[in-house]
C-alpha cells in the first residue's frame, strides 16, 4: 500500500466509525469479485462445457439485470434508506453467486447470473449513498477516492488468490470461488449495515424536482449527447471486453492458464493503485478531452499487445508478458479516466437536471457493457480473432477522435482549461445527487 493511500485510510478513519466499516465492506465484497469475474467465462465454457456462446450470454444477462433494477433502486434509497437496500441487493447477489457455482445447464446458468447482476448492482448506489452520508462535504471528494482504489485492490489480490485455487480438472474448484463470493457478499451487508449512516440531508430532495421537460432538455444538449456517444464506446471498447472478450481471446487463442490470466488481472488492479493518485494530480492540470484521447491512445498499445500476444502464443513467455502488458495498459487508460468522466457529467448538468444526467451517464454505461462481452464473444469465440482485435484497435482510434472533437463543443470550465473553475465542489453537487 503506498504512502498516499495510507494517509487516505487514515483521513477516513478520522472521519468515524461509520464510514470506516462501509469502506471495510466495500472492499470485502470487491474481494470476492475478484474470485469470480475473471472465471466467469472459463467456468461456463470449459467447465461446464457450454461453449463460449453461453458464455458470452452470461455476461450479457449479467449486465441486463442492472438495466432491469437501475430504475428502482434509486426510488427504493430515497423512500427506505440505503440500509434496507444494501441489504437486499447483498443477500440476492449472495444467492445469485452460490446458485451460479452449483448450476449445470445454460437456463439455470442464465437464471443465477439474472439473480446475481441484479443484487450486485442494487448495492452500488446503496454503498454511494451510505458514502456520502457517512462523510463530511470536505472529505467526500478523498472517500470516493480510497472507495476506487480499495475496490481495485480488492478485486486484484481476489484475481491472484483465485486463479491459484482454479483446476479446469476439477469443477469443485470453481464452485469453492461462488461460494467464497457469496460469503463475502454476506459480510458486506453485515459490515456495513451496522454502521449508524446519518439520515439524508434534506437539501438533496429539493435538488431531484425535474419537471416532464427534464429528458427533453438532456436531448437538446448537444454536448451531453456527444459524451453518452463517448462514454457508450468507452465502455464497449474497455470495460465490456475486460473480463468477457480479451479473457476469451486469453484463455481460447493465447491458451493462457487461469494462475496467468489472475496475475493480469492483478497488474490490472495494481496499476490502477499504484498510479490513480498521481494520475489524478495530472489531470488536474489538464483538459478532459486531453485525458480521454489519451486513454484511447493507451488502449491501442493494449490492443497491439494482444495483437503480439495472439502473433507469439506459441512462445508461452512472450505471450504471457504481452497478455499482462495487454491489462497493465487497460489500468493506466481506466486511471486517466476515473477523475474525468463523473466530473464533466456534472459540469454540463444544470443544477436541477444532475440526477437526470446522471442517470443518462449510468443507462448508456450499463447498455455498452452489456453488449461489449456478446460481441467480444462472439467474435473471438467464431476464431475470428484477427478482426476482433482490429475491431477494438478502431474503436479506440475513434475514442481518440470523439473526444477531440467533444472539446469545441464544451465551455473552458466544462474541459478543465480553466484553472479558476475548481472541480471540487462539482463533484461535490455530483455525489450529493446520490444521496
Amino acid at each position: 500500500m503506498t504512502g498516499t493511500v495510507k494517509q487516505w485510510v487514515r483521513r477516513g478513519n478520522r472521519a468515524g466509525g461509520p464510514l470506516r466499516r462501509v469502506q471495510i465492506g466495500n472492499a470485502l465484497s470487491a474481494f470476492g469479485s475478484g474470485f469470480t469475474m475473471p472465471y466467469m467465462f472459463v467456468y461456463v465454457d470449459q467447465v461446464r462445457g457450454l461453449g463460449s456462446f453461453a458464455a458470452g450470454m452470461v455476461f450479457t444477462v449479467f449486465a441486463l439485470a442492472a438495466l432491469a433494477v437501475l430504475p428502482f433502486t434509486g426510488r427504493g434509497i430515497d423512500r427506505y434508506g440505503p440500509r434496507p437496500v444494501l441489504l437486499a441487493g447483498a443477500g440476492l447477489a449472495a444467492v445469485g453467486a452460490l446458485a451460479f457455482g452449483q448450476a449445470h445447464t445454460a437456463p439455470t446458468l442464465l437464471l443465477s447470473a439474472f439473480v446475481f447482476g441484479a443484487g450486485f448492482t442494487a448495492c452500488q448506489p446503496a454503498l454511494a449513498t451510505m458514502i456520502v452520508r457517512s462523510s463530511a462535504k470536505a472529505e467526500r471528494s478523498r472517500a470516493f477516492a480510497l472507495q476506487f482504489t480499495l475496490v481495485n485492490l480488492g478485486m486484484g489480490i481476489g484475481a491472484l488468490i483465485g486463479g491459484q485455487i482454479v483446476d479446469l480438472a476439477d469443477p469443485a474448484s470453481l464452485t469453492r470461488l461462488f461460494t467464497i463470493e457469496a460469503a463475502t457478499l454476506a459480510g458486506l451487508g453485515l459490515v456495513a449495515c451496522t454502521a449508524r449512516i446519518p439520515h439524508a440531508a434534506p437539501v438533496a430532495v429539493a435538488d431531484r424536482t425535474a419537471g416532464p421537460t427534464g429528458l427533453r432538455a438532456l436531448a437538446a444538449d448537444r454536448a451531453m449527447l456527444r459524451l453518452c456517444l463517448l462514454v457508450a464506446l468507452i465502455f464497449f471498447t474497455c470495460y465490456g471486453q475486460f473480463e468477457s472478450g480479451v479473457a476469451a481471446f486469453a484463455t481460447d487463442t493465447v491458451g493462457t492458464a487461469p494462475s496467468t490470466l489472475g496475475i493480469a488481472i492483478g497488474a490490472n488492479a495494481l496499476t490502477i493503485v499504484l498510479l490513480q493518485m498521481v494520475v489524478v494530480r495530472v489531470t488536474e492540470r489538464r483538459r478532459r478531452t486531453t485525458a480521454m484521447a489519451a486513454a484511447g491512445l493507451v488502449w491501442l498499445g493494449a490492443w497491439t499487445a494482444a495483437l503480439v500476444a495472439g502473433l507469439v502464443r506459441s512462445e508461452a513467455l512472450a505471450a504471457t508478458v504481452a497478455v499482462v502488458a495487454v491489462y497493465a495498459l487497460f489500468g493506466v487508460g481506466e486511471s486517466l479516466l476515473a477523475p474525468t468522466l463523473g466530473p464533466i457529467v456534472a459540469d454540463l448538468a444544470p443544477a436541477r437536471l444532475l440526477g437526470t444526467y446522471n442517470a443518462a451517464h449510468a443507462l448508456v454505461k450499463q447498455i455498452a457493457i452489456a453488449v461489449g462481452p456478446a460481441v467480444g464473444v462472439l467474435l473471438v469465440g467464431g476464431g475470428i480473432w484477427p478482426l476482433y482485435l482490429l475491431a477494438m484497435a478502431g474503436c479506440t482510434l475513434l475514442i481518440v477522435a470523439l473526444a477531440l472533437r467533444l472539446r469545441g463543443h464544451l465551455t473552458p470550465a466544462q474541459d478543465n482549461a480553466a484553472p479558476v473553475a475548481v472541480v471540487r465542489p462539482r463533484q461535490l453537487g455530483e455525489l450529493s445527487t446520490a444521496a
